[in-house]
């Protein structure tokens, strides 16, 4: 009796428990059905999204992916850094996008990024830059909206694996969760930037 008691000891439940939860969980976000990630992957704004994705030229699915990641349709976000709206973007930024010429800031006010029309017309336009500025590789374009255009220029030139050489571990994670919902996004709303 004493035998089969310690088969059952809690240092044996627990890790055994928790495997099987993280399985669970794990088997959820597979395959759950898509009404389950629709409220996990809200979409809203689809209009703004079309028209400066469209006029930026970046997948409306991958800004809809860093607004999920960034404000969780939040409008009113407001990091720790000062980052602001739905795509959390410095107001520094915003004004660069109007020196580059990258957005008409007689229509868009960088001073408004509360406001989601031009949040997400300065996003499109500085996730646009960063794609260019990458010749095209989305994933540095992703790493540096989050840490920065020099740190993602450091962490390419040590590793040809850019996830690899990441070496902010809030960086790493923000890649992978974008990517996630990016893949999400497509999934879930085929149709909704289709004119």
């Amino acid at each position: 009796m004493r035998k089969g008691l310690r088969l059952f000891a809690w240092y044996r439940v627990v890790p055994i428990a928790l495997m099987f939860a993280v399985g669970a969980v794990s088997f959820v976000y597979s395959y759950a059905p898509a009404p389950l990630f629709g409220l996990l992957y809200p979409l809203d704004y689809e209009d703004y999204i079309t028209d400066s994705s469209e006029r930026h030229t970046v997948d409306p699915f991958l800004v809809a992916a860093v607004i999920e990641t960034e404000s969780n349709w939040n409008a009113q976000a407001v990091s720790s850094k000062e980052a602001q709206g739905l795509m959390q973007l410095l107001p520094e930024t915003a004004e660069d996008m109007v020196k580059m010429g990258l957005v008409d800031g007689a229509r868009f006010d960088p001073d408004e990024l509360d406001d989601p029309r031009t949040n997400i017309e300065f996003g499109c336009a500085y996730l646009s830059y960063l794609i260019d500025y990458f010749n095209g590789s989305t994933d540095r374009a992703i790493a540096a909206y989050n840490a920065g255009l020099s740190n993602v220029n450091d962490w390419a030139s040590a590793d040809t694996v850019l996830h690899n050489a990441i070496t902010f571990p809030e960086t790493q994670a923000y890649l992978v969760r974008v990517n996630n919902a990016w893949a999400r996004y497509k999934e879930l709303y085929l149709d909704a930037f289709l004119e």
